[in-house]
């Protein structure tokens, strides 16, 4: 069985999120922080995306991630709001091979540089302490439950060996708890 946590891991609305996003200051943090939730990837997953890992073929528009967790490779969503800012910022700082590279432009951005990127934003956006940059692959998961994606289409995108894993979104989406009708409602009167 897979481990799950027992803690409930915090999760963003949509327009936290968003205001996440405004608040990056500058376009490359924006980009990472909109690709790792976008993608629903984990931090080191975002670090090392390359340039080639990005198709984006009207037909086959999606990131491959290589060597995720466990060794795995996996394909996830490549939106076309995302594939906007990605050449945007392709356009603006020309990486090469890392899409993210060090200052260095030798390898990719380091994990705790992403981190801090993350938390500089979260921080201007007002959104507390609580919380990494985890949290925006914890809210693409549970905002693709929300919005009706079945567990195992999310579980292939997170890249989850268990659906085990995957089903500790079902106790973070909030609003599938708040939304659903007790069976009492069903009874006739």
């Amino acid at each position: 069985m897979a481990k799950v946590s027992r803690h409930l891991s915090r999760v963003l609305s949509r327009q936290e999120v968003q205001r996440l996003f405004t608040a990056a200051r500058t376009l490359r943090s924006r980009t990472l922080l909109m690709t790792t939730y976008a993608a629903g990837l984990r931090v080191g997953e975002v670090c090392t995306l390359k340039l080639a890992d990005i198709e984006s073929a009207p037909d086959r528009m999606c990131l491959k991630v290589c060597n995720g967790k466990g060794g795995k490779d996996r394909y996830t969503l490549l939106s076309p709001r995302l594939l906007d800012t990605l050449r945007l910022y392709w356009q603006r700082h020309h990486p090469h091979i890392w899409l993210f590279p060090n200052r260095l432009g030798s390898g990719p951005i380091d994990i705790k540089q992403a981190q801090r990127l993350y938390g500089a934003a979260r921080d201007a956006a007002g959104l507390g302490k609580q919380g990494g940059i985890y949290t925006l692959r914890h809210s693409f998961a549970t905002h693709l439950l929300e919005s009706g994606v079945d567990i195992h289409t999310i579980q292939r995108l997170l890249g989850h060996g268990h659906v085990s894993t995957t089903m500790r979104y079902f106790h973070l989406a909030h609003s599938r708890l708040i939304g659903t009708t007790s069976p009492l409602e069903l009874l006739d009167p």
